[in-house]
């Protein structure tokens, strides 16, 4: 039988490969947006993180969600540092939430307040994939927009506290197959997963509705 972890990659599979390959994140890597474009994209991802974030250290002591509270994670901090870079000291007083947005927000919140597996489900599909996928957009903003590498701008994607990536993301995966749940509930943290592909999706889609090419 495969491992909880690997259900969950390859069940989500198809939901990952539609957000990784969005209109938006294709033109956003392929260099045909501008930096402003990177920008708004940053100030949508301040929003999910502060859901996900704000919600850690009421999880630190639950037995589902607890382990993954990781503070060598948090992202917080550098997307605040990027946004002030990209937008100047007075980011704050323009940063605003797509409809989708403030929906994926809003759902990383209930979960975190009525169920912490839910929780973990979010907490995998961001985070393992800024370990993951995260790196190509850095290499990719450093290049297109000159920013330094791993410097302001781009230090969302950069992990100080993890010296190893590969050997993180093995450890991650343990925890995920040592999560506390029976073979139903473990079905429905799946769910949650391809739910958050959907709802990150969905951002992407309104950011390349904001940021259309011109034919």
């Amino acid at each position: 039988m495969d491992s909880f972890s690997t259900l969950i990659r390859t069940a989500s599979h198809e939901q990952h490969a539609e957000a990784e390959n969005s209109t938006f994140m294709s033109d956003l890597l392929g260099g045909r947006l501008g930096v402003e474009a990177y920008a708004r994209y940053t100030e949508q991802l301040w929003f999910v993180y502060e859901a996900l974030e704000s919600a850690a250290r009421p999880l630190a002591s639950d037995p589902v969600a607890g382990p993954f509270v990781r503070p060598e994670l948090f992202r917080l901090a550098a997307l605040e540092r990027d946004l002030a870079h990209l937008r100047g000291p007075g980011w704050r007083s323009t940063l605003t939430a797509l409809p989708a947005t403030r929906a994926y927000a809003d759902r990383i919140q209930e979960c975190a307040r009525d169920w912490p597996a839910g929780y973990v489900a979010h907490h995998y599909t961001r985070y393992l994939g800024d370990l993951s996928g995260g790196q190509v957009i850095r290499d990719r903003a450093e290049r297109t927009w000159g920013f330094a590498r791993k410097g302001d701008g781009v230090r969302f994607y950069v992990f100080e506290e993890i010296a190893n990536p590969a050997a993180y993301k093995r450890g991650y995966r343990e925890l995920l197959d040592a999560v506390p749940a029976d073979e139903l509930e473990k079905q429905r943290i799946v769910a949650e997963c391809k739910r958050a592909f959907a709802l990150n999706t969905a951002v992407l889609r309104a950011l390349g509705e904001e940021f259309p090419l011109s034919a």
